[in-house]
């Protein structure tokens, strides 16, 4: 797997689509798209100047595995893309400089919804909790601690904000409203049934996945698909089992710990962002490959 850092990527022989926080989206014809998982990190939704070398890697041979364990639960993106990298990249060199992090997906109408799944209490619902004794609107039992599992886990939707904007969290009432009831009400069954199928195969592996986003649209037949990226060290908190208690902030495999960083800054999390120190950079890599060997088995 290269360590090269790419950012953006550099397909010359496809347009470009849409350039996002992470992925480069090109256009091989009216229903496939080619997606390249870059090396950029955004936190907080503000692009990072610093690079994660071999993130992009990472996160689409995680994001593989998943949709492969998955499919059973719902179609994704790649299942029904139906066309190879080499049919969508015929120069082999340059099909090599993204083969790692590169994939052919299927065209969809995407919606404008970050299907949210906690199962533990932290981030902003942890936030939210303390302010009101619920997440999302979503009521909990009194006197629960930071980073605790909650009794069951919880679907808490956001909409989906454009780049450069904050996503903003929003009830099932709202989402229901703005996408269909029954729509709404698929997304959340299916969104729970992902995150606590996935949830129990990582902690036999020593990882808890305390929260996720997954991102869904629909095809020509009005189905809906699983899309973007699924499970990751980006979408997802990773917590150690072994070094997990209930009280404290877990240590992450996820750029959580970036996150944290960055609290300790005098910075408004407002674009520009700053700087990583190589350290940091360091360690960031060292837990996302963790986080991949320890869930596919590979390095």
């Amino acid at each position: 797997m290269s360590t090269a850092s790419i950012t953006p990527s550099d397909v010359h022989s496809l347009p470009l689509l849409y350039r996002g926080k992470v992925r480069d989206l090109y256009t091989i014809d009216e229903h496939h798209m080619l997606m390249v998982a870059s090396d950029r990190l955004s936190a907080f939704d503000v692009i990072l100047p610093t690079a994660i070398p071999g993130k992009g890697a990472v996160l689409t041979a995680v994001s593989r595995f998943w949709f492969e364990r998955t499919r059973a639960i719902i179609p994704n993106h790649l299942d029904l893309a139906g066309k190879t990298l080499e049919q969508a990249l015929p120069d082999p060199l340059e099909r090599a400089r993204v083969a790692d992090r590169a994939v052919v997906a299927r065209r969809l109408r995407g919606l404008p919804v970050e299907a949210i799944v906690r199962g533990y209490l932290i981030g902003s619902g942890w936030k939210d909790y303390q302010s009101s004794g619920a997440v999302c609107g979503i009521a909990l039992p009194a006197g629960l601690r930071l980073a605790e599992r909650l009794p069951e886990p919880i679907f808490t939707p956001s909409t989906k904000a454009a780049l450069g904007s904050h996503d903003e969290n929003v009830s099932f009432a709202q989402i229901a409203a703005h996408i269909g009831p029954q729509r709404a009400e698929q997304v959340r069954e299916v969104s729970l049934r992902l995150y606590r199928e996935a949830a129990e195969y990582a902690l036999e592996r020593g990882i808890i996945i305390a929260d996720t986003k997954f991102e869904f649209g629909l095809d020509e037949q009005d189905r809906l698909v699983l899309m973007d990226e699924v499970l990751t060290p980006d979408s997802s908190r990773f917590w150690p089992v072994d070094e997990y208690q209930p009280g404290v902030n877990p240590p992450s495999f996820d750029k959580q710990f970036v996150r944290d960083y960055l609290e300790t800054l005098d910075w408004n999390k407002q674009a520009p962002g700053p700087e990583l120190p190589a350290e940091i950079v360091a360690r960031t890599v060292a837990k996302y490959r963790e986080a991949l060997q320890r869930l596919t088995g590979s390095a």
